[in-house]
């Protein structure tokens, strides 16, 4: 019986891998396929679209040469300071409002009033008020990265399981334990989820910030090589871009998936 079920699972499971794995690969290739069709005989003119060759020769110059390690790197600096400032004051203010009703109505309008503003509306007073190095641009970072995260741990302390306060109040459970055992694992999916939203933000607010002014950061290399119109540069930045924050929201979605699992046992489902 043994021997009967390890052959059928050797049978089975191989091509339910392959199957998954083509279906996570179709939609790249398939891209990729077309972009080489579209940009070859003469279809589109390389300064629009270069080909899916010119940008893997432009990868390799740029590594080698180091210049792309550079501007990643000052950019990844960026994310990581904003980021982890925005989540410094988000999850800490989102704490504060979600726990306190008076202090929520009180701030509610002023809130209300500054997340419809677009980070980048913010870069005239903050080159003003940090000049136009990093100062500026961490600025922005912080600030496209906050609300996502303020806005899900407030949610998140809202939605906690109503049983489990109910049962600490009973109990008189003293506030700080209270938080740290009863608020805080109820909301920490809202808050993974805030996180990976905000980190997303980041990465669109430092592009938008370097474009700005200065001489190093991922968006200074796009807009250098555009000037010099060379589009195959600029798509090495994009992809580079595309490639560091996939990889970073891998790491937050492994974790909120053990989160998920393990406040399915602290809910009892």
């Amino acid at each position: 019986m043994e021997t009967v079920l390890r052959r059928s699972f050797k049978e089975y499971r191989l091509p339910t891998v392959l199957n998954t794995a083509g279906k996570k690969w179709f939609a790249p290739v398939l891209l990729l396929l077309m972009w080489h069709w579209i940009t070859t005989g003469g279809r589109v003119k390389p300064i629009l679209l270069p080909s899916p060759e010119s940008v893997l020769w432009a990868l390799v110059e740029t590594l080698n040469s180091g210049e792309l390690a550079h501007h990643l790197g000052a950019s990844l600096v960026r994310v990581l300071e904003g980021f982890a400032l925005a989540a410094f004051l988000g999850i800490g203010l989102g704490m504060a409002l979600g726990l306190s009703p008076l202090l929520s109505q009180m701030t509610e309008g002023i809130i209300q009033l500054l997340r419809p503003i677009p980070p980048i509306a913010w870069l005239p007073l903050a080159i003003l008020w940090f000049g136009i190095e990093e100062g500026s641009k961490v600025f922005i970072i912080t600030l496209g990265a906050f609300f996502p995260i303020f806005l899900n741990v407030l949610q998140g302390i809202r939605q906690t399981n109503e049983k489990v306060v109910e049962v600490a109040r009973v109990f008189k459970v003293p506030r700080s334990k209270f938080i740290r055992k009863v608020i805080v694992p109820g909301s920490m999916p809202f808050i993974v989820a805030g996180l990976r939203i905000g980190l997303g933000y980041a990465w669109m607010c430092v592009v938008a910030a370097e474009l700005s002014g200065g001489m190093s950061g991922i968006g200074y290399m796009l807009m250098d090589s555009r000037a010099l119109a060379q589009t195959d540069r600029v798509l090495v930045g994009m992809l580079a871009i595309g490639v560091v924050g996939k990889t970073m929201d891998y790491v937050l979605q492994r974790l909120e998936r053990k989160i998920i699992r393990w406040r399915s046992f602290y809910n009892g489902t």
